[in-house]
């Protein structure tokens, strides 16, 4: 069995199965099964597969026909131009979610103090860190990924404080300059709905929020009002239709609210300043 076969043979698997772009994930799992880049495959192509590669590509395709995500089986997402280690007990980082870290950036002063609340992986709060000089504090409720988030911050060198607590609950005082967050914002009637590599392998406590949708911003918005210093940012994905619902939360001493539109033209991130009045 040669490269190219294999390769033929993988992508028809996928394929046949309606697997969204078969013949890259058929790249992307053998080039994992042979631990080569996939631009290997192309300057090897009549290069016979070792048994234990065979088997290993095999293994790897079965659990893509069985729903696993691509990078759930490589361990391997990248996000911002590193690449993140991933397992299922973190959400996969999205390409959407670069918006957030743009955003973020722009606001983001030198020695500034930012909060990731809710950090699974680790992308969000490690990517900021490694883009500015502030000081980045990422939380998150569960265990298994804040280990993820610290073994990716071991590997790319960043200085972030992990915490275990649930969004913002063990921040104390207004000791933060930005709080952002990717939330859990899919309502829990829309489980069903969603595809089978999400709903069946993606951690649902950083998929569902509750009934609406809508309950982690109102959270994340009252923490926000709590540990944020004036003048300070809150940073926010947004889920889908839940643009007008989260503005509405915002009362008076909120201002300059921006919202940014991801490549499709849809609202992806929201930002507001905590401007109180002088006291």
């Amino acid at each position: 069995m040669t490269v190219q076969t294999a390769l033929l043979q993988g992508a028809t698997l996928l394929e046949d199965s309606a697997i969204a772009v078969p013949r890259l994930t058929a790249e992307v799992l053998l080039a994992h099964a042979l631990q080569r880049d996939r631009s290997y495959l192309y300057a090897h192509s009549d290069e016979e597969l070792s048994e234990r590669a065979w088997i290993h590509y095999g293994r790897y395709l079965h659990e893509r026909l069985k729903g696993k995500p691509t990078q759930y089986i490589t361990g391997r997402q990248e996000f911002y131009g590193r690449e993140f280690r991933v397992t299922p007990d973190v959400l996969i980082p999205r390409p959407e979610t670069e918006h957030l870290v743009d955003a973020s950036l722009q606001r983001i002063r030198p020695g500034d103090t930012v909060l990731d609340a809710g950090t699974g992986s680790g992308a969000i709060a490690l990517t900021l860190a490694l883009e500015t000089n502030a000081r980045v504090l990422a939380t998150d409720i569960s265990l298994a990924a804040l280990s993820v988030a610290a073994g990716n911050a071991r590997q790319l060198s960043a200085n972030v404080t992990f915490l275990a607590c649930d969004l913002a609950t063990c921040i104390a005082g207004r000791s933060v300059d930005a709080l952002v967050s990717n939330p859990p914002y899919v309502p829990r009637a829309d489980q069903a709905g969603l595809q089978r590599e999400v709903r069946d392998w993606e951690p649902h406590v950083a998929l569902f929020a509750g009934p609406t949708g809508l309950e982690m911003y109102q959270r994340l918005i009252a923490d926000a009002e709590r540990v944020l210093r004036p003048g300070g940012w809150l940073l926010v994905e947004l889920g889908y239709n839940s643009l007008e619902p989260v503005r509405g939360m915002l009362g008076s001493p909120w201002s300059e609210i921006e919202v940014c539109a991801d490549l499709a033209g849809l609202p992806r991130v929201l930002a507001a300043k905590w401007s109180p009045a002088p006291v």
